[in-house]
């Protein structure tokens, strides 16, 4: 099991009246994550091995987002370290591709607590048609490495 591992700072801002992260700031460090994760990044940058989309102005290809669902384990309290967000690729169709996450505690800290998991499915489209592009093979190739099963939510009543 291949999984990236992003390191994502918490914001004061991103804490609510309850002392932990807001749940709408929850969309922001996912977003966060998964630019640097699959973005390409600027020249003389270095990105993920799986950062290949073009998000540049121009770009022929982008991604939309299709659907997003979140489950919030535990309430993520303050902390200077970065929480240690874990990536992988749980589906990659024709034109979508869906991104898991799981939000840890930070890297080194015991014990390991989960507080969320979460799974965004991105579709590619053509930018001047706003059309479902085909998921060239050069980007399959690059993602496949980080395939398995997608994120596995709480089973609701």
């Amino acid at each position: 099991m291949t999984r990236l591992h992003v390191a994502i700072p918490l914001r004061w801002s991103d804490f609510d009246a309850y002392a932990h992260v807001n749940n709408a700031e929850m969309l922001r460090l996912l977003e966060e994550a998964r630019i640097q994760a699959f973005w390409r990044p600027d020249e003389g940058f270095e990105g993920a091995p799986t950062a290949v989309i073009d998000a540049r102005p121009g770009a022929e290809m982008i991604s939309l987002i299709a659907r997003q669902e979140v489950e919030y384990v535990a309430p993520i309290p303050y902390m200077r370290a970065p929480i240690d967000i874990e990536m992988w690729v749980g589906r990659i169709g024709g034109a979508s591709l869906e991104i898991c996450y799981e939000l840890y505690s930070p890297e080194g800290v015991t014990p390991r607590v989960l507080f969320t998991r979460a799974a965004t499915t991105l579709v590619m489209v053509t930018a001047a048609t706003g059309r479902p592009q085909r998921i060239p093979d050069e980007l399959r190739s690059v993602w496949e490495p980080y395939l398995e099963e997608p994120v596995e939510f709480t089973k609701r009543g």
